[in-house]
Order: C-alpha cells, then sequence, then structure tokens
C-alpha cells in the first residue's frame, strides 16, 4: 500500500474533485438497485484518501463508483442499453451476471444456469448473446474448460463450449509451461478469442475456438509480447484498438485491420494504484471502463 503525505490545501482540494462525479440515473430496476446500497461484496470497497488520490496519480484515470453489491468483480462486458454492464463475482461466488449502470450500481441480476467454477471473462456476439469464460487455470491442470453462452433473456438456458489447448500435453506442465490460464476472451468474426495469462509474465499466447456449443481444440494464433498477467480483454468498437488489461497495468495494440492489431508492438500504460484491476470494456473509442476486484469503477481516457 502506498502512503500519500498532502498539505491540507491540496487534501480540501482532491476532495473537492473527488465529490464532484454526478451520479447516473438508473433504469426501471431502482427498486432492485436501492436494496444493494451499502451492501458489502467480501471485501468491502472503502473511499479512503488512497482510492481518492488515484484521479490524481494516474493521468486520465477517474473513480466513478463502486461495486457493493458484487462480491470480488472478475470480469466486465457491455450491457443492454448504452452506459450499463455486466459483471460477476470471482470462483466461489454465486452463478450470478449483476447488471450495472454507469457508477456501479446493480440494477437487475441474471441467474445463470450453470456453476461458476472459475468464472473469469465475459464477451458478447453481434446477437446479444454472452460468453463466460470458465477457464481459470492458474495451475494449467483443469480438463473440464468451457464457455458458457447464454442469452439475457433466457439466462437459464445454458450452451456449453467445451475446449482444449491444441498444444497442451502435460497437466499440469512445468512450471516454466505453465501458460494455459485464461482470464481475457474476446469474441471477434465468428469466433472466441482467448488470451493466456501467464505465470511468468513473459508472454501472453492467443487463440481461437468455436463459438458453437460442443467439444472443441483451441487453436494457437500468435503469442503477444506482454510483460505482465492479463486479466481482460477489449476491442474498440471501430476494431482499431485492442487493450489487454493487466493488474495494475494495461496494454494498447493499434492497427487498421485485426491482423494488423495481432502484429502491433504494445504500449503498456502504468495503472499502480489502482487496485487489482479485472474488468475491461469501451465505453466509447477513448474511453474505457475498469472494474477491480475491490470493487472500485473506473472511466479511463486512453492516451
Amino acid at each position: 500500500m502506498r502512503v500519500f503525505s498532502l498539505l491540507p490545501a491540496a487534501f480540501a482540494a482532491l476532495l473537492t474533485v473527488s465529490s464532484g462525479c454526478s451520479e447516473a440515473k438508473i433504469d426501471d430496476s431502482a427498486a432492485l438497485a436501492k436494496a444493494y446500497e451499502g451492501k458489502p461484496g467480501k471485501k468491502q470497497n472503502k473511499e479512503s484518501l488512497e482510492n481518492r488520490m488515484i484521479d490524481a496519480s494516474v493521468p486520465g484515470l477517474r473513480r466513478v463508483g463502486s461495486l457493493d453489491g458484487v462480491s470480488e468483480s472478475s470480469g466486465l462486458a457491455a450491457g443492454p442499453q448504452p452506459s450499463t454492464y455486466y459483471s460477476f463475482g470471482d470462483n466461489g461466488n454465486a452463478a450470478v451476471i449483476y447488471q450495472l449502470d454507469g457508477t456501479g450500481r446493480v440494477t437487475n441480476e441474471l441467474n445463470i444456469g450453470a456453476k461458476n467454477k472459475d468464472w473469469e471473462s465475459l464477451t458478447r456476439d453481434r446477437q446479444g448473446n454472452y460468453f463466460i469464460g470458465d477457464c481459470g487455470n492458474n495451475d494449467s491442470d483443469r480438463r473440464d474448460l468451457r464457455l458458457l453462452r447464454f442469452n439475457p433473456a433466457t439466462p437459464q438456458q445454458v450452451d456449453k463450449i467445451e475446449f482444449t489447448y491444441a498444444d497442451q500435453t502435460e497437466f499440469p506442465p512445468k512450471k516454466k509451461q505453465r501458460n494455459f490460464d485464461c482470464e481475457a476472451t474476446l469474441w471477434h468474426e465468428g469466433k472466441v478469442w482467448l488470451f493466456t495469462k501467464d505465470q511468468q509474465q513473459k508472454s501472453s499466447n492467443v487463440y481461437t475456438v468455436s463459438d458453437q456449443p460442443g467439444q472443441h481444440t483451441a487453436q494457437r494464433v500468435t503469442s503477444l509480447a506482454i510483460p505482465g498477467q492479463v486479466t481482460d480483454a477489449a476491442l474498440s468498437p471501430s476494431g482499431r484498438r485492442l487493450v489487454l488489461l493487466a493488474r495494475g497495468e494495461l496494454f494498447i495494440l493499434d492497427g487498421n485491420s485485426w491482423a494488423d492489431i495481432l502484429k502491433a508492438t504494445p504500449r503498456q500504460v502504468d495503472l499502480s494504484g489502482a487496485g487489482q484491476t479485472e474488468g475491461a470494456e469501451f465505453k466509447d473509442e477513448e474511453t474505457l471502463v475498469i472494474s477491480t476486484e475491490e470493487g472500485s469503477l473506473y472511466e479511463f481516457t486512453l492516451p
């Protein structure tokens, strides 16, 4: 934890800036949102001075709310209306997708008809279907990796996309070869793209797998030089910018096509002090929404 020392005048000014965020209006689920006010997660977010300091210490990053109704938020995806989002708790939490407004308040719940073994990511296709990445695999020893496809209108009806990695032959492999943990998925061009979290913090392997139910083999496409542990992936509305979120940092890859993006040199952005950054989704072409396991919701203007 960082220790900050401020003069009284600077402290007062900083509090004035932090309290200036306007609270977004929510939809017809206001009653449910009200019920969640003040409800703590497993790691209750505390609006401490350190949290308020983030606006000043990381240019372009501003805290816009808290996820008091979501215990250990582990992923983020765009919701059904503009400035709404879906999130969920890490492994061991309920099999529930929470709908959030722009300040992180819960406005609806979707009870998913599948167990939360190790949910790590959430992405959606153009038809409004969502894919939960149940592929957390810290020790690279799981043989039951899967994506769970559902539509918010019928969340109990879940299609299972089971997969294995084409190049994994040991369960687990040697420690230096344990790069089969995946916390970042992205639907794009009719496939689900998987970005692994390297325990050695050297690279993220990129795989593709079918978006259709059944048993499949994830094929390796490339490897990205990412010196961090990737926790989420987001593609800008134009399709020309890929962001890979990691813990306390993010990596930006730009290109005129998807092929160019995957060949681009990643630009690294430091988010030190923001917490354990776990979820990312674009609000617009230049603004990224970021969630943390500790329960903070940020907006970040990309450089």
